[in-house]
């Protein structure tokens, strides 16, 4: 943050502290307005709850484009709170809610929409978008993200730090193999075959480099899971109904789709066995400890600095067909906040959203640009002629369909993740592990139908 803002808003907190911030819930208003001398309203304060670790990596660039904003709207200062990954936000957002002390907007997971909406959280945003931006701005969303900010054909979230998992593979280790470093798995087979010549053992027999990891623990399984039953699936059939209503869990495919990551463990023996944890992805990848990994796009920035080998991108492997879950945050603005502060909660993400903060959010963090405008800048195409491997999560966009979201989504997840491991460590079989979580599921989902 520029000295000069970091200062203006130091003077700001001063004042706020010595006229006093009125809070306020329901229909009242969560004021957070700085009060002039005379007395008049003179800065709205905005709170905004972002999903980011106090201190991270990402907290210098929130706090950029916050400074960014004031500077050229004066009478807005944008607050981030930072409120850790995505399920504490969730967790702060209900719990500052129901206090009646609720953020004036927030990022969340696009998968959050139908929750949100059937707990009267948040506001639809069809009345601010005529009014700023329109067909013109809502049409160069790029589709695969759009289609998960509506609600019973409303717009309720605005398509913000978005990605989608891809594959990462070490290319050293594939010359090592005898794999071609140009050419990752493009199905299933190839992706067997290839693990197996990844996986490296020491003189004892001990693994010291995995041919594949994928993330299975609760919060990230129903994420990549999504992607290998759109690849496994007839005529691209997703997890769950558009309107969040149904799940789909137990079909012969999505069975079959389970049956082949256990089989990647158990079988083919190209895996760890045991629960793979998303956090640890990353970090074995960068040290050599896999050949193969499935993430997010939003890993790109990480992989390409702190990889000391030659990496490549590629689809997630397909089967039948292409597929990959998107997934990721879009911004919200909270019910409860007087009309003024929504239009100063709207003109903060229009200026997110530009075509170029977007591009730049992309090249600075991984995370897709969600605008098609984007990737026409001059900064998003000298990004991509610098790191190729940043153009495939655009590419594979059209393969792209949205991660398991429904009404309850909480219940559902856990439900879903709890089988699911089950199956992954040996206690039920696929079919016995899907099945159930079809039942306990449609169960839960029963009273929004």
């Amino acid at each position: 943050m520029k000295r000069s803002t970091r200062n203006m808003l130091a003077a700001l907190i001063v004042m706020i502290a010595s006229a006093g911030m009125i809070w306020a819930g329901g229909d009242q208003e969560n004021s957070g307005t700085a009060k002039s001398s005379n007395g008049e309203d003179d800065v709205i304060v905005l709170q905004m709850f972002y999903p980011v670790q106090v201190g991270g990596p990402l907290t210098k660039l929130i706090e950029k484009l916050a400074s960014d904003f004031h500077s050229v709207n004066p009478t807005i200062v944008v607050e981030p709170i930072y409120t850790g990954n995505y399920d504490d936000t969730v967790v702060k957002i209900q719990t500052a809610i129901q206090g009646n002390t609720p953020p004036d907007l927030f990022l969340s997971l696009a998968t959050q929409r139908f929750s949100l909406v059937s707990s009267d959280s948040i506001i639809p945003l069809d009345d601010l978008i005529a009014m700023d931006g329109g067909d013109e701005y809502i049409n160069d969303f790029l589709p695969g993200f759009m289609e998960d900010s509506f609600v019973d054909g409303k717009i309720w979230s605005i398509p913000f730090q978005r990605s989608t998992q891809i594959i990462y593979y070490n290319k050293d280790a594939f010359k090592e193999a005898g794999l071609d470093p140009e050419t990752p798995p493009k199905n299933w087979d190839e992706l067997v075959a290839y693990s197996q010549k990844l996986v490296k053992k020491d003189a004892a027999g001990n693994v010291i480099r995995w041919g594949v990891g994928l993330a299975q623990q609760s919060g990230s399984a129903q994420w990549q899971f999504g992607g290998f039953c759109l690849e496994n699936s007839k005529n691209g059939e997703n997890l769950m109904s558009d309107d969040g209503k149904k799940v789909f869990f137990n079909t012969p495919e999505n069975i079959e789709a389970l049956q082949f990551q256990i089989d990647l463990q158990q079988k083919y023996e190209v895996m760890p066995k045991g629960i793979v944890q998303w956090t640890d992805l990353p970090g074995a990848f960068i040290e050599g400890k896999y050949g193969i990994i499935y993430h997010t796009t939003g890993n790109l920035a990480n992989i390409s600095k702190n990889a000391t080998f030659d990496f490549g991108t590629g689809f997630m492997p397909g089967n039948k067909r292409y597929g990959a879950p998107t997934g990721g945050g879009n911004f919200y603005i909270t019910k409860g906040i007087s009309r003024e502060r929504q239009e100063a909660a709207w003109k903060f993400i229009r200026f997110a959203t530009s075509p170029e903060r977007l591009a730049q959010w992309n090249i600075d963090t991984g995370y897709v640009a969600p605008r098609a405008s984007s990737f026409e800048t001059s900064i998003m195409k000298n990004y991509y002629g610098e790191l190729p491997q940043a153009e495939v999560a655009k590419e594979q966009l059209k393969y792209a369909k949205p991660e398991l979201t429904t009404y309850d989504s909480a219940r559902i997840w856990r439900i879903f993740n709890d089988n699911y491991q089950a199956a992954i460590i040996g206690d039920l079989t696929a079919k016995e592990a899907l099945d159930k979580a079809q039942a306990e599921a449609s169960q839960v989902l029963k009273r929004f139908q």
